[in-house]
C-alpha cells in the first residue's frame, strides 16, 4: 500500500504523560473498529464458518502491516535536509528516510504474498508507478509481476467441472499438470483438445479468488480511508476504486474473449503490424481456452538474439500497437507488463508484415475505452508537450486532470523532468532528463502530496492510461538495457516522434470531424470553404509527418554506425 510513504504528516510529536495514552487508546481503537466493521461485512455476507476464519485472518493480516507501516513512518520518517545542513548530515538523512521506505514495502510485499489475488494486485499496481512513486516501493513489489502461487491440480479441475461439466481427463487427451504461467488471478496450462486434438493453452482461475474478491476490495477501501484519517495527506483512494471497478471485468473470463476478437478485427486493417491475438475457443466466467502459441516474454534479450530479432524493432511495434489502440482505436490494453507481451520467432519472407517475429497480445480481461473527445484532448496535451507551448500545456492538462498542477502531470506524463519539456527539447535533445520522485522530493518536500492531489483528481480511465504509459516505459528500457547510451537515447527520441506522429493523425481526424460537422447547408461557397479547410487540414499533417519520418530515418543511419564502432572497439 503506497500509504505508507507519507509521513507523520504534519502532526507534531508525541509528549509524554496523559495525551500520549489518549493518542495510544484512539489508535487502538480505531484497528478494533475497523476490524470489528470488517469482520461484521463477513459474517452478515458469508454464513460458512471456515470462510468467516479464513476472511477475518486476511483482514487481520492487512490491518497488522497497515498499522506497523504506519506507526514506522510515523515515528521514524524523518524530514527532509535543508541546504544548510552538511553533506554528512543529508547523506545520514535521506539514508535513513530510505530504510524505512524499504523496510515498509518489504513488510507490505509479506502481507500481499501471504494473502495473494487481490492483494498480489495491488502490488501489481505500486509497482507499476515507477514515475509517482519511491523507488524502494516500486522495486520492492516488482517480483509479485511474476511470482505467484499456482493453484493445485485438483483444484483447477473442480473449476473446470464446475464451469464447463467436463473433467480435465474428459476435455483433454494431454494436460500438463505444471502451469506454463501463474498469475495474481489465474494460471495457464498447455494441453490439447480430446474432440479434435488441437494443442491449446488452458487459462483456470485460483479457485478461491472470486469468493474473496469483493471482501478484499472492502478492506482495502477501509485501510485506505483508516490511513487517510491518520495522514490526512495521504489520497490513494483512488487506488482501491479503480481495482474496484476493474476486478470484476478480470473476474469473467468472458470479456477475455470478446476483447481479443475485438482486437483482432481492429489490427486486421493493419497488415503491416506484426501483432498476434491467440484465437479464442471457449470461455466461461472462470475457464479460457485459446489457441496455444509459441513464445517466450518481449524482454527476454537472449532469446530475441539468439533468433536475430532486433530489440530495437520489437519496441517500435509495440509503440506501435499502442498508439493505434490510444489515439486510433480508442480500445486500450491496459495491462502490457513484459508477461503480457509474448515474442514469436517468424520467418519475414511468409508473413504479410516482413518482420521476422509475431508480437503475441496476452491477457485480454482489462480494456478502457477512450472516447474521441479524450482522445482528442490527450493528443493535444502531447502535442502540446512536444512543442515546449507552455500556455497550452496549462489549457490542456486543466481540461484532462482537473488541476492546475500542469508541471506535475506533465512529467508525470512524459516520465522526464520539466525543464526539458519547457525548453522545447523533449523530441530534439538526445540528454538524458528523466523525472523521479527521489530527485523531486529533494527540492520539494511536498511533491508526495501534489502527486496524489493529480492523481485523486484525474478521471479514472486517465489513471489507466498513465499506468499503461509507465509500463511500456519499462518495456523499453529493457529492451534497450544492453545498447550503447547513444542508442539508448536515440530509442527515446524515436518514442518522442511516434507520439508525435499518431497526435497529428488524431487532432487531424478529430479537425476533419469538426469541419464536416460545421457546415450546415450544402451550397456551392460552403462545399469549396468545408473543402479548402479539409485540404489544407491535410497538407499541415502531412508537412509535420514528413518531417518526423525524416527525422527517425537520420537517427536509424547513425544508429547503423553507433553499434558498428562499437563492435569494432571490442
Amino acid at each position: 500500500m503506497p500509504s505508507l510513504f507519507l509521513r507523520r504528516t504534519l502532526t507534531s510529536s508525541p509528549t509524554k504523560g496523559g495525551a500520549w495514552q489518549w493518542r495510544r487508546w484512539q489508535r487502538t481503537a480505531a484497528v478494533a473498529s475497523v476490524s470489528l466493521g470488517i469482520g461484521g461485512y463477513v459474517v452478515y455476507n458469508h454464513d460458512t464458518a471456515y470462510l468467516v476464519a479464513a476472511s477475518l485472518r486476511r483482514c487481520s493480516i492487512a490491518a497488522k502491516v497497515t498499522c506497523q507501516v504506519s506507526w514506522d513512518y510515523y515515528r521514524n520518517f524523518p524530514d527532509l535536509p535543508s541546504d544548510g545542513d552538511s553533506a554528512e548530515e543529508q547523506q545520514r538523512v535521506l539514508a535513513k528516510r530510505s530504510a524505512v521506505h524499504l523496510r515498509s514495502a518489504e513488510r507490505v510485499r509479506a502481507a500481499l504474498m501471504k494473502n495473494g489475488g487481490v492483494y498480489i494486485k495491488l502490488g501489481q499496481h505500486i509497482s507499476a508507478m515507477q514515475y509517482v512513486l519511491p523507488a524502494e516501493w516500486c522495486e520492492t513489489m516488482q517480483p509479485l509481476q511474476d511470482q505467484n502461487t499456482a493453484s493445485s491440480l485438483k483444484d483447477v479441475d473442480h473449476v473446470i467441472f464446475r464451469d464447463l461439466g467436463q473433467h480435465i481427463e474428459e476435455m483433454f487427451s494431454d494436460f500438463d499438470a505444471e502451469p506454463i504461467g501463474v498469475a495474481s488471478l489465474a494460471q495457464v496450462h498447455r494441453a490439447v483438445l480430446r474432440e479434435t486434438g488441437e494443442e491449446v493453452a488452458v487459462k483456470v482461475q485460483h479457485p478461491m479468488v472470486r469468493t474473496y474478491s469483493d471482501i478484499d476490495i472492502a478492506t482495502v477501501s477501509v485501510m485506505f480511508e483508516f490511513i487517510h484519517s491518520v495522514f490526512p495527506d495521504f489520497k490513494f483512494m483512488w487506488l482501491s476504486a479503480e481495482m474496484r471497478g476493474s476486478l470484476p471485468q478480470e473476474l469473467d473470463f468472458r470479456n477475455d474473449k470478446s476483447n481479443a476478437e475485438r482486437v483482432e478485427w481492429n489490427f486486421a486493417q493493419h497488415p503491416d503490424i506484426p501483432l498476434a491475438v491467440p484465437k479464442m475457443i471457449r470461455a466461461s466466467e472462470r475457464v479460457l481456452i485459446m489457441e496455444y502459441v509459441n513464445g517466450r516474454r518481449c524482454d527476454d534479450l537472449r532469446y530475441l538474439r539468439l533468433n536475430s530479432i532486433d530489440p530495437a524493432e520489437v519496441s517500435r511495434e509495440i509503440g506501435r500497437v499502442f498508439a493505434e489502440m490510444t489515439y486510433v482505436h480508442g480500445f486500450l490494453h491496459c495491462d502490457p507488463h513484459p508477461g503480457n507481451l509474448f515474442v514469436r520467432p517468424r520467418d519475414g519472407r511468409r508473413t504479410t508484415h516482413g518482420h521476422n517475429f509475431d508480437l503475441v497480445l496476452l491477457d485480454h480481461g482489462l480494456y478502457r475505452h477512450l472516447s474521441p473527445r479524450f482522445r482528442y484532448e490527450y493528443a493535444e496535451m502531447w502535442h502540446a508537450l512536444m512543442k515546449g507551448d507552455t500556455e497550452k500545456i496549462k489549457h490542456w492538462s486543466r481540461r484532462l486532470s482537473g488541476t492546475d498542477l500542469y508541471i506535475l502531470f506533465s512529467t508525470i506524463l512524459t516520465g522526464q523532468n520539466w525543464s526539458a519539456i519547457e525548453t522545447k527539447s523533449l523530441a530534439k535533445s538526445t540528454a538524458p532528463a528523466h523525472f523521479s520522485v527521489g530527485s523531486m522530493m529533494k527540492q520539494h518536500p511536498d511533491i508526495l502530496r501534489q502527486i496524489t492531489d493529480v492523481l485523486s483528481s484525474v478521471p479514472p480511465v486517465l489513471l489507466l492510461v498513465l499506468k499503461a504509459n509507465d509500463l511500456l516505459r519499462m518495456v523499453d528500457q529493457k529492451l534497450f538495457a544492453d545498447q550503447p547510451l547513444a542508442v539508448q537515447q536515440h530509442a527515446q527520441l524515436r518514442t518522442w516522434m511516434r507520439i508525435s506522429h499518431y497526435c497529428l493523425v488524431a487532432i487531424r481526424n478529430a479537425r476533419s470531424q469538426d469541419i464536416h460537422h460545421s457546415v450546415s447547408r450544402a451550397g456551392f461557397l460552403q462545399t469549396a470553404s468545408r473543402i479548402g479547410r479539409l485540404t489544407m487540414n491535410w497538407i499541415t499533417f502531412w508537412i509535420y509527418d514528413a518531417a518526423l519520418s525524416l527525422y527517425s530515418a537520420v537517427l536509424s543511419i547513425e544508429d547503423v554506425f553507433i553499434r558498428w564502432r562499437a563492435k569494432l572497439a571490442l
